[in-house]
C-alpha cells in the first residue's frame, strides 16, 4: 500500500554513478511564488534528500538546487491533485504526467518558455540521476511562446556613464571587469585569485554555464586595480587565518584531493565579502564572494543615476561587450569563443543589433 504523503515516502536508491550530461546550472533561475515548504520536504523525504545529494555531488549552485527542488515538489503536488489528493510516487508516474504538468505551467500559469524548460530540466534530473530511468516520448507538450528578443545594448557613451556612476562604490571594478571581459555575473563573482594571469594578461573563466573552462582577455586598464584588489583579499585572508579560519569553498573532488588548498590565497575569491558568513549547506564559517543581489541593486541604481532609459541590467554589460567588439571589426568566431557560446547562432544575435549581415539595408528615404 502506497503512503499518502510523499514527505514520508521511502524508496530504494542505488548509487551507480550515472553519467548523463549535466543540465544547465543557471543561478538566475526564476521560480513562481513558493507554495510548498521545501526545507520540510527535503528533511522528511528520502527521495528529495537524495535529489539534493545528487545535485551537490554534481556541483550545481545553490540557486539551481533550490530551483530544481521547488519544481520537483511542485510536480509531485500537481500529480497528487490530479489524482484526487492521493500521493503517487514519481517512480510510478510517466511521460503523460510530465506532459500534463508542463502544459499546465504554460496554459494555466502562463510561465515563460525559459521557466518551462527549467521545470523540465529539474524533472529530468529526478528521473535520470535519482530514479535512474529514461523518460521516453516527451513530446506533444503545450510549450510557452518563445519570443525572439534582440538584447539590450548600451552605447559606448552609456557604458562609460554607467561605470562612472559606480566609481565610488565597491562594485566599480567588478562591473568594469564584466564589461571588459564579457563574463557573466556569476562567473565574475566566482573568480579566484589563481585565475587572473597578469603575465599573459588573461583570465580563465571557471564554473561556466556550459560547465567548460574558457579564456578571455584581462583588460590592461584593470591590471593595477586587480593587483590592489588581490592585495586587499590577501589582507582579509591573513586576518582569517590568524583567527582560526581562512578555508574557502572548493569543488568537492578537489577539496578531497588537495585538502591544504582550502586555506591558500590562490583559491580565495577575488571579489570576497567584507565579513565571513555561514555556508547555508554546511554551516561552516567562511569568507564567500559578494552577494549577487547587492551587486545587481548597485548596478540598477547606477543605471538610474546615469539616466539610461533602456531596460538594462548587469547582463547588459556582456551584451555590450560582444556588440562593441563586433562594431570594431572583431571576427564573430573570436567573439563566440570569448563569450563561451557553443552555437555561432547565439553570437549572431549581436549582428542584428548592429544591423549587419542580412539586415544591412538602407532606408529608401535616405536615398
Amino acid at each position: 500500500m502506497q503512503p499518502n504523503n510523499f514527505y514520508t515516502a521511502s524508496a530504494a536508491y542505488t548509487h551507480k554513478g550515472t553519467v548523463n550530461t549535466p543540465l544547465s546550472a543557471d543561478p538566475a533561475r526564476a521560480m513562481p511564488p513558493p507554495k510548498h515548504d521545501i526545507r520540510k520536504a527535503v528533511s522528511t523525504s528520502p527521495l528529495l534528500n537524495e535529489v539534493r545529494t545528487r545535485l551537490r555531488l554534481k556541483r550545481y549552485g545553490l540557486g539551481t538546487e533550490r530551483s530544481d527542488l521547488h519544481y520537483i515538489v511542485d510536480f509531485i503536488h500537481f500529480c497528487k491533485e490530479r489524482n484526487g489528493g492521493a500521493f503517487i510516487h514519481p517512480d510510478r508516474l510517466g511521460p503523460h504526467d510530465i506532459r500534463a504538468y508542463l502544459s499546465h505551467l504554460a496554459q494555466d500559469r502562463h510561465v515563460a518558455a525559459s521557466t518551462q524548460n527549467i521545470a523540465l530540466s529539474a524533472i529530468l534530473f529526478l528521473y535520470r540521476q535519482v530514479l535512474e530511468r529514461e523518460v521516453p516520448n516527451i513530446d506533444k507538450i503545450a510549450w510557452s511562446k518563445r519570443d525572439r528578443r534582440i538584447p539590450t545594448v548600451l552605447s559606448a557613451t552609456e557604458t562609460k556613464a554607467l561605470l562612472e556612476a559606480l566609481q565610488k562604490t565597491p562594485y566599480h571594478l567588478l562591473a568594469s571587469l564584466l564589461y571588459g571581459t564579457g563574463m557573466r555575473m556569476m562567473e565574475g563573482l566566482r573568480l579566484r585569485v589563481k585565475d587572473a594571469d597578469f603575465d599573459f594578461k588573461t583570465i580563465t573563466v571557471r564554473d561556466t554555464k556550459g560547465d567548460e573552462d574558457r579564456v578571455t582577455m584581462l583588460p590592461l586598464s584593470l591590471v593595477q586595480p586587480l593587483h590592489l584588489q588581490i592585495a586587499r583579499v590577501n589582507a582579509f585572508h591573513d586576518q582569517d587565518l590568524a583567527e582560526g579560519f581562512g578555508q574557502v569553498e572548493m569543488p568537492d573532488a578537489l577539496a578531497r584531493k588537495y585538502p591544504n588548498h582550502k586555506k591558500s590565497l590562490a583559491w580565495q575569491f577575488v571579489f570576497c565579502g567584507n565579513m565571513r558568513s555561514s555556508d547555508p549547506r554546511t554551516g561552516a564559517e567562511r569568507r564567500h564572494h559578494l552577494h549577487p543581489s547587492s551587486f545587481q541593486r548597485a548596478v540598477g541604481a547606477a543605471i538610474t543615476q546615469a539616466r539610461i532609459d533602456k531596460h538594462a541590467s548587469v547582463h547588459t554589460l556582456r551584451h555590450s561587450f560582444a556588440t562593441h567588439l563586433l562594431e570594431r571589426g572583431t571576427d564573430i568566431r573570436t567573439v563566440q569563443e570569448l563569450l563561451g557560446h557553443k552555437d555561432i547562432r547565439t553570437t549572431q544575435v549581436y549582428t542584428h543589433v548592429l544591423k549587419k549581415g542580412g539586415n544591412a539595408v538602407r532606408s529608401p528615404l535616405d536615398g
